[in-house]
């Protein structure tokens, strides 16, 4: 069922499963992408009595921005505070927050600035703290950011708005190698990117991320604090696709630092970039351990 909730920005849509009364579990999908990357996952959650939400991240169809005037920010921080937002306005307690990709991203801003409320979280295809200068990674690494670079360029920003389907369609064949999908699973979730906010929030993500571009006045503070790579604080399962084309396995190596919880990176042979469309049993397996372990944690502390 698809509800809204007004944030200080944005006319945020959610799908709602399971049982309302049930454990809250929120998942957040990734880029280019939308809730339906969900579809496997969300009914065996809901078989087990948890209350599912799954937000539409900026830019996805049916989440509109209440004023004209707000930046279409694609910011890390944006995304972060979208789903900060969510939490709050909903007053959900206690939750395990799922992510991927551009959701992993929110869901450490979450699990580092706002743990207060969140009880574990399940990250996937981006690892933590991976900014840094192309001095410092692998030019194959660059080469798979080419579309990154890419909005540097107008012809490039053109590409990213009149052709994006062609360009996503692209996206989803070379970042998951061995991984086939049908086109009408594409065309679903595609018809979702057709707005006018979709391709500035793309765009901005990355001139942003590179430097290029300033971010979103509002999120000024949140994102000096980013910077500084803040401590996740709550337990902690990322899971990398082995043949990621796209985030690298090295990406997301050597991370424990900065996770004070616990913290477990698996990675999954044979699995690409969209890991819940392409392994939905190895995600359900780590969501229930994170929910075990949590609870068990809880127990302890009684």
């Amino acid at each position: 069922m698809t509800k809204y909730i007004e944030t200080p920005y944005l006319n945020l849509a959610y799908e709602e499963a399971g049982n309302p009364q049930g454990n809250p579990i929120v998942l957040v999908h990734g880029w280019p992408d939308d809730v339906r990357c969900w579809g496997k996952i969300t009914p065996e959650l809901a078989k087990l009595g948890h209350r599912i939400l799954a937000p539409y991240l900026r830019g996805t169809t049916p989440t509109t921005f209440r004023l004209e005037e707000t930046l279409r920010s694609g910011a890390i921080s944006a995304l972060g505070q979208d789903l900060a937002d969510l939490i709050d306005g909903l007053d959900l307690r206690d939750i395990l927050v799922v992510g991927y990709d551009w959701g992993a991203r929110a869901g450490y801003v979450v699990g580092a600035l706002f743990s207060e409320r969140v009880r574990g979280l399940l990250a996937m295809s981006a690892g933590y703290a991976t900014s840094k200068p192309v001095r410092d990674m692998s030019y194959d690494l660059a080469k798979a950011y080419w579309y990154e670079w890419l909005v540097a360029t107008k012809q490039g920003r053109e590409a990213m708005d009149k052709d994006r389907r062609r360009l996503c369609r692209h996206l989803w064949r070379t970042w998951s190698p061995a991984w086939r999908f049908d086109e009408a699973e594409f065309e679903a979730t595609a018809a979702s990117w057709e707005n006018g906010d979709w391709a500035p929030i793309s765009i901005h993500a990355y001139l942003q991320r590179w430097g290029e571009a300033a971010g979103a006045p509002e999120h000024e503070e949140l994102e000096k604090r980013l910077l500084e790579n803040p401590p996740i604080r709550v337990p902690t399962v990322m899971l990398q696709g082995a043949d990621d084309a796209d985030n690298f396995p090295e990406t997301s190596e050597g991370k424990e630092r900065f996770f004070v919880s616990s913290y477990e990176r698996r990675v999954l042979p044979g699995v690409g970039h969209f890991i819940p469309r392409e392994a939905p049993d190895e995600v359900l397996t780590a969501i229930r351990q994170l929910l075990s372990d949590t609870a068990a944690s809880d127990v302890r502390r009684s």
